[in-house]
């Protein structure tokens, strides 16, 4: 078992037997997840499982395709409702 404490400011140090097996070094990123049942479960990031695990997501078979243009169009006008 790692055991890490939490800092007034919210930080916690990863353990260095959790950091090795997980294969973390300095500046990299970490996800943490909730469970349904009060847990966190923490997953390195990396390119590779980010992209496959996000892949697709996007694609909805029945949406027609938009150009660069509408997108930006569209986030400009959700960023000033969200943004006033």
């Amino acid at each position: 078992m790692a055991i890490a404490t939490l800092t007034s400011k919210g930080q916690v140090t990863i353990p260095k037997t959790v950091r090795d097996a997980l294969q973390l070094r300095e500046g990299d990123k970490v996800d943490f997840m909730l469970t349904e049942n009060g847990e966190a479960l923490l997953k390195p990031m990396t390119k590779t499982v980010k992209v496959d695990e996000i892949f697709g997501e996007l694609y909805k078979s029945d949406r027609k395709p938009v150009s660069v243009h509408q997108m930006k169009s569209r986030i400009r006008q959700k960023m000033k409702v969200r943004f006033k």
